[in-house]
């Protein structure tokens, strides 16, 4: 009986080794794979202007009825994050707490853009504290920026120029876009491939922001 109990508790020792050793090798194989794993990035599928090309200036209404350039120089040198939404998309909605805390850290100026029934966009702007200000309808915006899926966002500096685009469905999307202009490439994507050894455009030229 003794010689049993002995026989099954070695053999229980012998059985835990083995499970903490295919767990350890599972472990690194995650990690492994962690970091094969490309960062989500915004996908590009605008055929407006490319990243490093001057963004279209486009004179747009905001709700609040005053007349705006979008895509001109900022006469304050600011930064934008143009933030393409719908009323009638639910992504949309859900996103714009983070676009607007993203844009108040980056210190870039949000700005919404649709088109549609104004008094729609009226409801969606008092219901998420939305700048009436900021927020214009123009249909001819979205053609000229070749937007075709939402929500879209584009981000630029302070002189027009794109930094960064693409469809921004998660936090992690728009962030994207201030981290691939941080590196000076056009997105994570060209970066990763850079990385790999491939050919990409670098942007050359800095945000200009306004820390104040």
């Amino acid at each position: 009986m003794t010689q049993a109990l002995v026989v099954s508790v070695v053999a229980l020792w012998i059985l835990v080794l083995v499970l903490a050793g295919v767990v350890f090798a599972l472990a690194r194989q995650v990690g492994v794979l962690h970091e094969r794993i490309a960062p989500a990035g915004a996908l590009a599928l605008s055929d407006g202007p490319k990243v490093g090309e001057a963004a279209p200036a486009v004179a747009a209404e905001s709700l609040a009825g005053s007349i705006a350039r979008i895509g001109e120089a900022d006469p304050d040198g600011r930064g934008r994050l143009v933030f393409f939404v719908s009323p009638r998309c639910p992504v949309c909605k859900s996103l714009l707490p983070t676009v607007k805390r993203i844009a108040r850290e980056g210190a870039v100026k949000l700005v919404i853009a649709s088109d549609g029934p104004e008094e729609d966009h009226a409801g969606l702007a008092k219901e998420h504290d939305l700048a009436l200000d900021d927020y214009y309808l123009s249909a001819e915006l979205g053609v000229r920026f070749g937007i075709a899926k939402l929500p879209y966002a584009v981000l630029m500096d302070g002189d027009g120029i794109v930094r960064g685009q693409g469809i921004v469905n998660t936090r992690e999307h728009v962030e994207s876009l201030f981290e691939a202009e941080r590196m000076r490439f056009g997105s994570i994507q060209d970066y990763l491939q850079g990385q790999r050894g491939g050919a990409v455009a670098s942007v050359e030229l800095p945000m200009q922001r306004n820390d104040a």
